[in-house]
């Protein structure tokens, strides 16, 4: 490791002064992905801002028909919780599949969303079940957070508070995980809303796609196909477009596509 400037931040503007103040800062949430970039020397930021210290940035509460999860929470504590396994049960079975036990110990939510790692587990579950990323500045829909590979609608020093998740009627996650790191080859986040969810297209079937391509994304094609007639087979004959796919010594393109199809047909099964 290399000499770097460290400040422990006692709110949500102290750290943004920090980071202002800073000629290349990087916020420190769980640290699962910053400090091994770091050591392997491919980031070199001048000043950390850790966010530990901040009062206000986790726990978990329901609002109404969501849940507000602060960004400080980490996914251990997701997949603990009651409430979030009452009303939400598919996102706390997601976060219980991240990683190892270390890592879902000290991993937070916001960390990882703000990453935006191409085969992380929660972009699935926010664009799954349009949830809605707010920041210090404002709030920002899940289908616009993603951008591209490790890039967000984040503007510069702009940190992630909380997500809040719409409760859905039915929702499942189902992943084909690296052995080795428990990262999603791909993973198909399914939720069903009764209603639609207002601002987002009043979409009553979202599926959601991790692993597979740069980002994540939804299969529109099986969304439709679902809301006509929720069952396995309705999804076979839905062709997955590979050409911008993950290909990788893990696993093909071609192999990847015909996961998603097989992890879809996992989460309707297991809906029914």
């Amino acid at each position: 490791m290399y000499e770097f400037s460290y400040h422990k931040a006692t709110s949500v503007d102290d750290a943004i002064n920090a980071l202002d103040a800073a000629e290349d800062g990087k916020l420190l949430a769980g640290g699962m992905t910053l400090l091994p970039t770091m050591k392997q020397r491919l980031a070199a930021p001048d000043t950390l801002v850790d966010l530990a210290g901040v009062q206000g940035l986790s726990g978990i509460e329901k609002h109404g028909d969501t849940i507000v999860i602060g960004a400080m929470t980490h996914h251990a504590d997701v997949s603990r919780s009651e409430l979030v396994r009452q009303f939400i049960p598919a996102l706390a079975d997601l976060a219980g599949m991240i990683g190892d036990p270390q890592v879902r110990n000290r991993g937070t939510l916001g960390g990882s969303v703000a990453n935006a790692d191409p085969a992380a587990d929660y972009p699935a579950a926010l664009v799954g079940l349009a949830a809605t990323v707010n920041t210090d500045k404002r709030s920002i829909t899940a289908d616009d957070f993603f951008i591209d590979l490790f890039e967000t609608a984040l503007e510069e020093n702009e940190i992630i508070t909380s997500v809040a998740f719409p409760v859905a009627s039915k929702a499942s996650y189902q992943k084909f995980p690296n052995p080795a790191s428990g990262y999603p080859v791909v993973g198909v986040f399914l939720a069903v809303f009764n209603e639609g969810v207002a601002g987002n297209g009043n979409d009553k079937v979202r599926v959601a796609v991790t692993g597979a391509a740069g980002s994540v994304f939804r299969q529109s094609e099986m969304e439709q196909a679902l809301e006509k007639d929720f069952k396995p087979s309705c999804l076979e004959k839905i062709a997955i477009d590979d050409e911008d796919f993950n290909d990788d010594i893990h696993a093909s393109a071609q192999y990847r596509a015909h996961l998603v199809t097989v992890m879809a047909r996992r989460a309707v099964k297991d809906i029914l």
